[in-house]
């Protein structure tokens, strides 16, 4: 029973040290030694069997919780390095061959073709398209790309054809960074130690001279060995780490369980354990302080248009569109109860960034301004004014255009997570300071950071960059827990003394992270620092 405690015991006292192995060893085996030797010799004495079992299977279920969670960190670079398609379409004297992904080198032409993930980071030689960053950023937005434009492994091609020549290939890759870090966080993060294992070299010995104190003494007063033994006996089950084994984890236990119960997984009771010690929180912007989930604002109407007509007949070309703009065109105009005509007829994505269909006979055209120069459609100086004034807020200009001249223009916003604001105040009243660290631009970060009340804005950083920021918080004797929902939070997740995901973000996040909101709800985080302080 224990068999693997025993041993430990047996190894450190060869070394004349003792550890939390020493006391679980000790205790089991001389409750279990006394019971047996009571049951037989002493009739009527209390037996401790029942002590000596329950220590070693809490702890041997506290080492089995430990190893599950291993398994999900590795889970969570297995997910990363998935990414990664097995095999790209290299380019060789005007024709195509399919090679293995590990095989590129630096200079390679290769084709990426739509819905396919990029192979290598590279140049965009030919083609134009919209490629899912989201990866790398953590934003929602598809970016476009042209010939000269950077393209990174991993990110997702979306609807046009791209010839792209390779700049950095396999271990030297964005992706393969993004691993590494994950990795480098995992395996250089000290567990903390445990209660047990601080005071045991101190606490073992002295406990051991107590009983043999004890036992001498009484047979210096005349009593004889058996009382004697009981005696000292008596000192070391009382003083078996039953608190330290026995209430320790059932208090994990019930701090864990409670808090699944209100959607907060907690991987053990080491990440319960650190979290009551942070003092510093640092959120990601996309997907955690907002919904990640673009929303449409009207800004400007030509005059003489109907708007409601207009917003039907885009919401009609956009119906199809798996674009995150194309979906809120849709959205605001079933929230403004227009009525979307059953289809558009030639709709098709281009290359650039925009879309166009016609509808009831009329052509229209949506996208960026670049996209409807490059149609040759006029862009009045009144709708350009119009679309400029929304950098401030971050939002992104979206325009409207029919065969010859914009007459719309929309603003494509996310908006902020419902409770953000009120977990921010919270966060302030534990006497936390709150850091905002996003992918995303200074001027929209630094709007999220006014609506919800945080303290710093760390804005443009890659997700590399986060991880050392978090590690630049650390050195500088902080208590660091980071919380984020994507892919590109999941360096600085792993690296911080506590790493807390969103339940709607990415599986590698929550592989990644200590503890998970499973809703998706802000505010149960500062319900989870407070879980953790009372159950500490």
């Amino acid at each position: 029973m224990g068999l693997a405690f025993h041993r430990g015991a047996i190894r450190n006292a060869r070394h004349l040290t003792a550890n939390m192995d020493t006391l679980i060893s000790l205790g089991s085996s001389v409750a279990f030694v006394y019971s047996v030797i009571a049951l037989i010799f002493m009739p009527g004495k209390p037996l401790y069997f029942d002590t000596a079992a329950l220590i070693v299977t809490l702890i041997y279920l506290g080492k089995y919780l430990e190893s599950v969670t291993k398994k999900r960190t590795s889970d969570a670079v297995k997910d990363l390095m998935g990414l990664r398609p097995p095999a790209a379409h290299v380019l060789h004297t005007g024709k195509v061959k399919d090679v293995p992904v590990a095989s590129l080198v630096v200079g390679d032409r290769i084709e990426v073709r739509p819905g396919e993930s990029v192979p290598a980071d590279g140049e965009v030689l030919e083609g134009q398209s919209v490629v899912d960053e989201s990866m790398l950023t953590g934003e929602p937005m598809p970016v476009d790309k042209a010939p000269g434009d950077a393209v990174v492994g991993g990110t997702v091609n979306g609807t046009g054809r791209l010839e792209i020549v390779t700049s950095r290939v396999g271990g030297d890759t964005v992706l393969a960074g993004i691993i590494r870090a994950v990795e480098e966080a995992q395996t250089s993060k000290a567990p903390v130690q445990k209660l047990a294992d601080r005071i045991s070299a101190i606490f073992v010995p002295i406990v051991m001279a107590i009983a043999l104190v004890t036992f001498v003494a009484w047979l210096l007063v005349g009593s004889g060995w058996v009382p004697a033994m009981v005696a000292a006996v008596a000192v070391l089950v009382v003083a078996c780490p039953c608190a330290l084994g026995l209430a320790t984890p059932t208090a994990i236990m019930a701090g864990t369980g409670r808090g699944a119960r209100t959607g907060i997984l907690i991987k053990g009771g080491e990440s319960l354990e650190r979290i009551h010690a942070i003092r510093t929180v640092a959120l990601d912007k996309t997907g955690t302080l907002t919904t990640g989930k673009p929303k449409v604002n009207e800004v400007w109407t030509a005059p003489g248009v109907d708007r409601r007509e207009l917003l039907s007949q885009a919401a009609a070309v956009e119906a199809a569109s798996e674009h995150p703009q194309g979906k809120a065109v849709v959205a605001i105009a079933a929230e403004e109860g227009v009525e979307i005509p059953t289809h558009a007829t030639d709709v098709t994505a281009l290359p650039g960034g925009g879309v166009r269909g016609s509808v009831q006979g009329r052509q229209i055209w949506i996208g960026s301004q670049r996209f409807l120069r490059e149609q040759r459609i006029t862009i009045s100086e009144e709708s350009v004014r119009q679309a400029d004034a929304l950098a401030p807020s971050g939002a992104t200009a979206v325009y409207v255009a029919d065969a010859d001249r914009v007459i719309r223009v929309l603003a494509v916003l996310d908006t902020v997570r419902e409770g953000a604001r009120d977990a921010v105040a919270q966060l302030h009243s534990l006497g936390l300071r709150v850091v905002m660290l996003t992918g995303d631009q200074r001027r929209a970060a630094e709007h999220v950071a006014s609506q919800v009340g945080v303290d710093e804005v760390i804005a443009e950083v890659r997700p590399e960059e986060k991880a050392e920021h978090v590690r630049s918080l650390m050195e500088q004797g902080e208590r660091v827990a980071m919380v984020g929902d994507g892919i590109n939070d999941a360096p600085a997740l792993a690296q911080a003394d506590v790493g807390i995901a969103m339940g709607t973000g990415t599986d590698v996040a929550m592989g990644t992270a200590d503890i998970t909101l499973v809703s998706g709800d802000l505010r149960l985080l500062p319900a989870a620092l407070t879980l953790s302080r009372q159950t500490f």
